[in-house]
């Protein structure tokens, strides 16, 4: 018996999610792609870009299986069993535009202004990060894409991909994303998302996203930026404020920068604490306090939840199923749409409660719940359906009735848990001492520093973007350098905290080493100077200045 034309359509839904993602949005996004069949197929396009985002939503399991729970609820209908070329074949068809311009419209934020913990003031908070753990799977086309990484125990076993994407802190939804290979830096990637952020937002972002042309262009856009920035960077003080914070100016903009030390104190008595130093154009003192910016700032670390939920529960940290980029760039795309319809059915379930935080919303219950509304093909909306929409829905009282506990403030040691190294030796940073295990915050105290009434001048100065000292002039120490020599540079940097080790790659961008020979040249300049005795190597590739090393201004 041949299914019929309404047959055929049949297999292109999502479960519930299917009113999230409807059928007349999927039609639309493959007639702008140009990706709608000419002719009436057994496996029409529709059905093509469900059965996409069904691939991403039981990931672990081949595609004749996926077919299965697609078509499984589908009782009394006369739907085709397609063989896995053709389904190879599908896909190919389709491609990725239609997936990417799908995840676009998608991406918006997901918060109402009344949500709870979504918004600083008037802002909504976002923030930006790089994922740099999807592996792709170790066929030539991806390597010649991504290439591999080089570890200390030689080359990984899979190409890795980088997604840089920004997210929406309150709901961690994503609001845009870009990947590809890791070889590009992450500021790079971010640049291309800036035109994302607008007047409505407060950018929260690490140390790594402080650069001048960066920061010039997220203020372009009219929004706010609360910035960790770089202990080797000395910004002028223009003004000290009341609170201990200081205005700047930087590439132009006029900023405020906060320097605290921030320790907390666990129920069990340990102790950790960091120096955190965050630029912001949030300049009013009375508004903005130091301290409450410093506590505020803690909100960034939602975006690794985010990632959390993509990378380990949707995908399980497998490696991605396509052998070439365009498979890749297609799986990935609709990753991030099912994510991103599964975080907007949770956000739609909470704001249901009164006064309800998205925080407390379980993806892994929205998931499952996602997954068993597919295999039974309930809450499927399409043309000229009689049911009655469910704003909540099976998979929101799945989420509510499953509410996860309240916040608690907690610490522990970052361990990397598959170490490149064999033995386990560089797993955890030498300078961490927070205990492995979870341990509850009792106390935590924020105390903001004044900068020093004369801000110091080194001969780094040319490097950092500030006016370079002159030849003979007097560094920290008050003995005469030259500004020229790569070793007063690197020497200068270090003696700013003795006891923090710095990466060697992160002083090569220092010193504007571009190049893949001229950064290996100086890395093993570096290892020289450290076999003589100017450096100490933590570990590979991070140093620390020596003590004997101070009074040493020899090139």
């Amino acid at each position: 018996m041949l299914p019929a034309e309404g047959d055929l359509f049949a297999p292109g839904h999502l479960g519930e999610l299917t009113q999230v993602i409807p059928v007349e949005l999927v039609d639309a996004v493959l007639a702008e792609t140009g990706r709608t069949e000419c002719r009436l197929r057994i496996l029409p396009s529709r059905v093509g870009v469900y059965f996409v985002l069904a691939l991403g939503l039981f990931g672990h399991i081949g595609a004749g299986l996926v077919w299965q729970k697609l078509t499984h609820g589908l009782s009394g209908l006369v739907v085709p069993v397609p063989s896995e070329k053709a389904l190879r074949d599908l896909r190919r068809r389709i491609g990725a535009a239609p997936l990417k311009t799908l995840f676009e419209t998608l991406a918006v934020p997901l918060a109402q202004p009344s949500t709870p913990g979504t918004r600083y003031r008037r802002w909504r908070t976002v923030a930006f990060d790089g994922c740099g753990s999807l592996k792709a799977p170790d066929h030539e086309r991806n390597r010649n894409w991504l290439g591999k990484l080089r570890s200390q125990v030689g080359l990984a076993g899979y190409p890795t991909l980088m997604l840089m994407a920004l997210v929406e802190t309150g709901t961690r939804g994503v609001l845009g994303a870009v990947f590809g290979s890791p070889q590009t830096s992450e500021t790079a990637y971010a640049a291309r998302l800036v035109h994302l952020l607008d007047r409505d937002m407060l950018l929260l972002a690490d140390r790594g996203f402080d650069s001048n042309y960066f920061l010039e262009a997220v203020a372009a856009t009219g929004s706010q930026f609360l910035t960790r920035c770089r202990s080797y960077r000395r910004p002028p003080v223009l003004a000290v404020l009341s609170d201990g914070s200081y205005l700047t100016q930087i590439s132009g903009l006029r900023l405020r920068v906060i320097e605290a030390d921030v320790r907390a104190c666990g129920s069990d008595g340990s102790i950790t604490a960091d120096r955190y130093r965050l630029i912001t154009t949030l300049t009013d003192h009375r508004t903005d306090p130091a301290t409450s910016l410093i506590r505020f700032y803690h909100e960034r670390w939602e975006i690794e939840s985010a990632f959390l939920s993509l990378r380990h529960t949707l995908l399980r940290g497998r490696v991605l199923r396509s052998k070439d980029p365009c498979g890749i760039e297609q799986e990935v795309w609709a990753l991030l749409t099912l994510y991103q319809a599964i975080r907007h059915t949770m956000v739609t379930a909470v704001e249901a409660v009164s006064g309800a935080d998205p925080d407390r919303a379980s993806f892994t219950v929205a998931l499952e719940a996602s997954r068993d509304t597919v295999i039974t093909a309930t809450g499927v909306l399409g043309p000229g359906a009689k049911d009655q929409v469910d704003l909540v829905g099976r998979i929101g009282r799945a989420v509510l009735a499953d509410f996860l506990p309240g916040r608690r403030a907690r610490f522990s040691a970052r361990v990397v848990k598959a170490g490149t190294s064999r033995y386990g030796a560089w797993n955890r940073r030498p300078d961490d001492h927070r205990p492995l295990t979870s341990t509850t915050i009792a106390t935590v105290e924020v105390t903001v520093h004044e900068p020093p009434s004369a801000p110091a001048t080194s001969p780094s100065a040319r490097a950092l973007g500030r006016r370079p000292a002159e030849p003979g002039s007097p560094d920290e120490a008050g003995h005469p350098v030259n500004a020229g020599t790569r070793w007063q540079i690197v020497k200068a940097i270090l003696q700013q905290a003795p006891e923090h080790a710095r990466r060697a790659e992160d002083l090569a961008a220092v010193l504007g080493i571009t190049g893949k020979k001229k950064r290996h040249s100086f890395y093993v300049q570096m290892s020289t100077w450290a076999s003589r005795g100017r450096l100490i190597k933590i570990v590979p590739g991070t140093y620390r200045i020596a003590p004997q090393s101070a009074m040493d201004t020899t090139p």
